[in-house]
């Protein structure tokens, strides 16, 4: 068994020494023989673990120290979340001991942090899937981690059910399959690949004290504010994370805190207000892991840190030193209509299974306390886990990106949870009025050339049709801006 400094070729200085001790005490290090043990014997493996059990970091680097990126082979993991498969990677390199896009590497849409050095590639599932299309064994992969499984994305459910009837086929007999999820959903992946075998690491978690309001909350951004205040004037030391839904309340929140804060002056210590979503920079996520600012003066009250996220801070970001938690109990979604073909951005309320996982974060280096802003009836009433992407997306995307794949009969896909026929049906007529599909359904050279593009359908024919009008530039500026959040 390689150790980290042989993977790199270099010595471990004492930075990287310390960081290595932080490894090995990880809940997942003590399953590392356990883990190689299984996936030496078997070619698909789930491991069960909760949130901030170093899983996301650890189990790619066991996978390359013990020498399955090989003879030119590299090994995948995949994030559902472009923003979290940057900061894992930067995250990994550095407890590999090297520079990120060498042995280290990270694919994102339009960002490619890789070179021939590269081992250990994040990406997300995503660009995994845009490069099945180009190369469907996906040979350049030796193993291929699929992180945050749970989450049930679009692309991970149409890779899980590709990676199924491959492996059926004996196409890849040499590929080896890692799924990493929750303990609640282990065994449905299990069950779904016959002859999974799951790895279920039992950390010991530190406990979270749960407190609900006793009635709803009209202005969960205005209740939100209050408890931060609260928690920063009469609780004990520790960072907060605030769970909001989107840019426009976190931009809101971060302005009405600083005020308060400003208010309270000398009441407390020092207080970095932190925003945490899909379009923060590089240097803005890299402050949400350094440490709360130290006391002002000696002997003064301590700093804090209040990280204000989106669901994105839910799983794989484990941010240390978070103590308190406040859950406004709402997320966005993306949820469509297939009879008015329409696709609407929801404010919708979340599982009890997403309520969990952000009360997890409290509980990541000591005991922590969770504030959620609903009452304990309102918890207990809402749907067990969130219905997957599948079942309320568009599928014309999905369905051009699987005739190029080679799989023709949709209706009888594999999926975990198939989508219903008349989403299918309505997604063929779509592809087959922009000449994507024949009559029979099959891909036209139309279709194959629409499918280059990482783009809505409507999109990529409007771009493909654009020189035949002679305004290729103005098409290229509206798909452009309708392709960013804001």
């Amino acid at each position: 068994m390689e150790t980290p400094a042989e993977v790199n070729g270099s010595p471990l200085s004492r930075r990287c020494q310390k960081i290595l001790e932080r490894r090995r005490k990880l809940p997942v290090w003590t399953y590392r023989e356990k883990f190689l043990d299984t996936l030496a014997k078997h070619q698909i493996v789930v491991v069960a673990a909760p949130p901030g059990s170093g899983k996301s970091t650890q189990i790619p680097q066991f996978v390359v120290e013990a020498g399955y990126a090989s003879n030119g082979k590299q090994i995948a993991c995949t994030q559902p979340r472009r923003l979290v498969a940057m900061a894992l990677s930067r995250r990994v390199a550095q407890e590999m001991n090297v520079t990120l896009g060498e042995k280290v590497g990270c694919s994102v849409q339009f960002e490619d942090f890789c070179s021939p050095k590269t081992v250990l590639r994040y990406l997300t599932d995503g660009v995994l899937l845009r490069q099945a299309l180009s190369d469907r064994l996906l040979e350049m992969y030796g193993v291929i981690i699929l992180d945050e499984a749970h989450l049930r994305t679009l692309a991970t459910d149409v890779l899980l059910a590709y990676f199924k009837k491959l492996l059926a086929t004996n196409a890849r007999p040499d590929l080896k399959l890692i799924i990493m999820s929750t303990q609640f959903e282990a065994k449905k992946f299990r069950d779904y690949f016959k002859g999974a075998r799951i790895v279920q690491p039992c950390p010991s978690l530190n406990p979270v004290e749960i407190n609900y309001t006793k009635d709803i909350v009209k202005d969960y951004v205005e209740a939100a504010i209050e408890r931060v205040v609260e928690i920063l004037v009469s609780e004990s030391v520790g960072d907060v994370i605030v769970f909001l839904t989107g840019v426009e309340e976190i931009e809101t929140f971060c302005w009405r805190l600083g005020k308060a804060i400003t208010d309270l002056g000398d009441k407390i210590g020092p207080v970095r207000v932190l925003p945490l979503h899909s379009t923060v920079s590089v240097d803005m996520q890299k402050k949400i892991f350094k440490a709360a600012p130290p006391p002002t003066r000696k002997g003064g009250p301590v700093g804090r840190k209040v990280v204000v996220s989106t669901d994105i801070a839910e799983s794989s970001l484990a941010i240390d030193g978070i103590v308190y938690v406040v859950d406004c109990g709402y997320a966005k979604q993306k949820v469509y209509n297939a009879q008015l073909r329409v696709e609407s951005l929801l404010i919708l309320p979340i599982s009890r299974a997403s309520a969990q996982q952000r009360a997890g974060c409290a509980r990541r280096s000591v005991s922590g306390k969770c504030f959620r802003l609903y009452s304990q009836k309102y918890f207990e009433a809402a749907q067990l886990k969130a219905f997957p992407e599948i079942l309320r997306a568009n599928l014309a995307s999905t369905i051009l990106q699987l005739k190029k794949l080679g799989i023709d009969d949709l209706l009888h896909l594999e999926l975990m949870d198939p989508p219903p026929a008349e989403t299918i049906t309505r997604a063929v007529e779509t592809l087959k009025c922009f000449g994507a599909l024949d009559e029979e359904g099959s891909l036209t050279e139309l279709g194959k050339l629409m499918n280059e593009f990482p783009l809505d359908p409507q999109m990529s024919r409007m771009i493909v049709g654009s020189p035949q009008f002679q305004c290729s530039n103005e098409i290229l500026s509206i798909a452009s801006m309708l392709s960013v959040m804001s």
